[in-house]
């Protein structure tokens, strides 16, 4: 399990920086960054789907949805947005 866990900040490392390219992009759609804001605020509300309060299960759910929800909206961007992430990821 620990072993895991570099891997998956790499992971979310990664997909939030190509996030964050893609809201920066100029054609960045409303939606993406409507998103966003909601996924950020969800990340820093109290309010979560399994309390924080049980000792690891309550993490758990920030560990998986978070990662899950910015991949998500990383496949739904639209093709030239993607291009130019996937270009200044490369470089």
């Amino acid at each position: 399990m620990w072993k895991r866990l570099p891997l998956l900040w790499a992971v979310l490392r990664g997909d939030a920086r190509q996030l964050w390219f893609a809201l920066r992009h100029p054609a960045a759609p409303g939606w993406l960054k409507l998103s966003t804001v909601f996924l950020v605020l969800y990340v820093l509300s109290p309010i979560d789907l399994i309390p924080d309060v049980l000792p690891f299960i309550g993490f758990a759910d920030d560990l998986v949805l978070v990662p899950l929800a910015i991949r998500w909206l990383l496949k739904r961007l639209p093709p030239d947005i993607a291009r130019a992430v996937a270009a200044r990821r490369v470089a």
